[in-house]
Formats: C-alpha cells, sequence, structure tokens
C-alpha cells in the first residue's frame, strides 16, 4: 500500500503537491482557525487528491470539530470520498487506523486538555490494542517532538500508551513544525515550518499488509 501523510498544511494545502497512491492521511491543523469556510475548502481540496482512501483528523487549529460537532461532520459527509476520524477507528487495505485529535494543552486552542491530570490518559486508553496505524496531532513525549523554543512539546501519555502498542506499524502525527521528519515507524508531516510557510514535502512511504 502507497501511503502519504500530511499534516500542519494551515489552509496552505493548495501549495502541497502529492504523488497519488492508495491512502493520504491528514494529521491535522487543517485550516487556520477552523472557520467553516475554511474546512469547507480544505475538503473540497482534499476530496480530489488521486488516492483510493482519503483519511484526516482534526487539530488544534480546526475549531469547528470541537465548536460545533454535529456541523462539522455534516459537512464532512457532504464529501463521500473522504473519512473524518475522531476517536474512531476504520479499516483501509486490511490495516486498522484508529485517529484522535487532542493534544496536552498550549494557550486556548482546540482539543487540548491540561498535560497533567487524568483526561490525556483516559482518551488514549480508547486506542484499540490491534492497531496498525496511529493517527494523532500530537506527538508523543520524546519522538520528533521539539517545538519553536526547542523543548518537547509531545504527550507523555501518548508515549505510554504507544509503548503497549505491540502491532503498531506507524505512528502519523504533526502539530510540533520544528520537528518534520521520520524515524523507527514514526512520521511528523508537518507541511509548514515555524513561519507557516508550507515547505515540507509530503512523506511518502508503503506498507504491506502481511509484514509482521
Amino acid at each position: 500500500m502507497q501511503v502519504t501523510v500530511i499534516s500542519d498544511t494551515h489552509g496552505l494545502h493548495d501549495s502541497v503537491t502529492l504523488p497519488g497512491g492508495d491512502l493520504l492521511i491528514h494529521c491535522g491543523d487543517v485550516s487556520p482557525k477552523g472557520d467553516l469556510a475554511d474546512i469547507e475548502r480544505f475538503l473540497s481540496w482534499f476530496s480530489r487528491q488521486d488516492y483510493s482512501d482519503k483519511v484526516f483528523i482534526a487539530g488544534n487549529h480546526d475549531w469547528l470539530f470541537q465548536r460545533d460537532p454535529r456541523r462539522a461532520r455534516n459537512l464532512v459527509l457532504s464529501f463521500p470520498a473522504v473519512s473524518y476520524l475522531q476517536d474512531s477507528a476504520m479499516e483501509v487495505g486490511g490495516l486498522k487506523l484508529y485517529g484522535s485529535p487532542w493534544s496536552p494543552q498550549f494557550y486556548d486552542w482546540a482539543f487540548m486538555p491540561p498535560r497533567r491530570g487524568p483526561e490525556l490518559a483516559k482518551v488514549w486508553a480508547q486506542i484499540p490494542a490491534d492497531t496498525d496505524v496511529l493517527i494523532t496531532h500530537t506527538p508523543p513525549y520524546g519522538v520528533l517532538d521539539l517545538d519553536a523554543t526547542g523543548q518537547r512539546g509531545g504527550c507523555e501519555a501518548l508515549a505510554r500508551r504507544v509503548d503497549a502498542l505491540e502491532r503498531l506499524r506507524l505512528h502519523a502525527f504533526g502539530h510540533q513544525h520544528r520537528s518534520y521528519g521520520r524515524t523507527n515507524g514514526f512520521v511528523n508531516a508537518s507541511i509548514c515550518n515555524n513561519e507557516y510557510e508550507p515547505i515540507n514535502p509530503p512523506v511518502t512511504l508503503t506498507l504491506r499488509e502481511d509484514e509482521e
């Protein structure tokens, strides 16, 4: 399966050139501030991309999905070529995907409970043990998670949960623009850099259903 991963396009998706393939994943922050018009423009673009399956999650900028989830979901349903995951799972080509938009609190943005406390641990506990591909907005703590100041901004509770997922083949995320890259099954696919310039290329990889 040919997979392309992108994240943090922040409404600048028209600047992104995609190669086409089997599965396209967007790891959130599809918009600047999550207005209805911004989300609709993204969905129109996303739905036209040359992939058999197109899956995305929300990020902390995508306010519509938290403030008016019913309206957001109805909008997604008007683009049947697109799938949206929010603490939910789906299967694509024999691979089990799970997506979630939450991140540790950073100022006043969407889907951001306090870093300390039980809320994030409860969110990540919902990830099924047989997940093959995990899509989150935040990185796990310690992996491709340096923020603009050089500090680690990933989620400690997510890191603990990921360590327990024995079948996990790919963990895709974004959020920390500075840490774009990939390592050992982890991908930070932030298209925008710290200055919100869409300069990073999409991450492409191959996943095989029969791999252990």
